[in-house]
């Protein structure tokens, strides 16, 4: 089944964003500089899947950000993008099989429907989406536990990022 955007809280939405792309609707597909949300805006994050099979660093990178700008972002609505992504973002591998999307997730990790996922579920399939395989849900059960709980504190005010590389916030933990 795949989510829509009315399918999700305006608080997880809310949330989403803080944590992933902050500036999600005033960017033009990219954004170095908001504190927190990293160098991969949703837009880009999109692109990468659509239109790269083997993504690797660098080159691709700089042809990722120009997709994004001029290309999908321009021509693809904010809403349509924020669903698309809540769709195919990937989350991991469960029983071998990757896992897209949050009702996928949720489904695979937890055993029930998105819509019936307590926030703190629901914070840590966010907590997955930087690092899937090194943030697990299930796999890394207290790392997952320990992101939360910093999402949390960024939600809540209590921390704010550094720069756009402290999506960690704060953690000094290699992952």
């Amino acid at each position: 089944m795949k989510l829509e955007l009315h399918d999700l809280t305006n608080e997880q939405v809310q949330a989403l964003l803080k944590v992933q792309d902050q500036n999600f609707y005033n960017h033009q597909g990219f954004d170095i500089s908001t504190p927190g949300t990293g160098i991969t805006t949703i837009s880009q994050g999109l692109v990468k899947f659509y239109y790269f099979d083997k993504f690797k660093p660098g080159i691709q990178k700089i042809k990722q950000t120009l997709i994004a700008r001029f290309a999908f972002d321009p021509m693809t609505p904010k809403d349509t993008i924020l669903k698309l992504f809540i769709n195919e973002v990937y989350l991991g591998q469960h029983n071998g099989k990757e896992v897209k999307g949050f009702e996928n997730a949720a489904n695979a990790y937890l055993n029930k429907s998105f819509k019936d996922l307590t926030w703190d579920e629901y914070l840590g399939l966010v907590a997955m989406i930087r690092s899937p395989n090194n943030l697990h849900y299930i796999k890394d059960k207290e790392v997952n536990q320990e992101r939360v709980d910093r999402i949390k504190k960024l939600l809540s005010g209590e921390y704010v990022p550094v720069d756009n590389s402290d999506w960690l916030y704060g953690q000094k933990v290699k992952l």
